[in-house]
């Protein structure tokens, strides 16, 4: 069973930069599809960024595209949202989250494609 820890939120100012990571515990990592989501208060949750099992392949939302970059370390069993000139309606919890059968990232911009889920990290951003 597979379980996951995101670390890394915090609070920064608009234009800042952060990463998050999200670093998994049981087998086949690398059998894995991962993605980040975020939510807000009030809002529903909003699809960040996926990448493939092998990292060969990512893909993001439009309002982080440009600015956020998903990448994953297989030997580690972890997988990171790094995330540039953020602003302040980036503020959310972020989440990872795994899918172990869907192989290309096009179909994985859902929450309800994914059937593991970390617990989540806070990203508050300042104007």
């Amino acid at each position: 069973q597979v379980q996951l820890v995101e670390s890394g939120g915090g609070l920064v100012q608009a234009g800042a930069s952060l990463r998050v990571s999200c670093v998994a515990s049981g087998p086949q990592f690398n059998r894995l599809a991962l993605g980040w989501f975020r939510q807000a208060p009030g809002k529903e949750r909003e699809f960040v960024a996926a990448i493939s099992r092998s990292g060969g392949s990512t893909g993001y939302g439009d309002s982080v595209r440009g600015r956020f970059t998903i990448s994953r370390d297989n030997d580690k069993k972890s997988v990171y949202l790094q995330m540039n000139r953020l602003k302040p309606e980036d503020t959310a919890v972020y989440y990872c989250a795994a899918n172990p059968t869907i192989l290309s990232v096009g179909y994985l911009d859902s929450s309800e494609k994914y059937n593991t889920w970390g617990r989540g990290t806070q990203v508050t951003v300042s104007s």
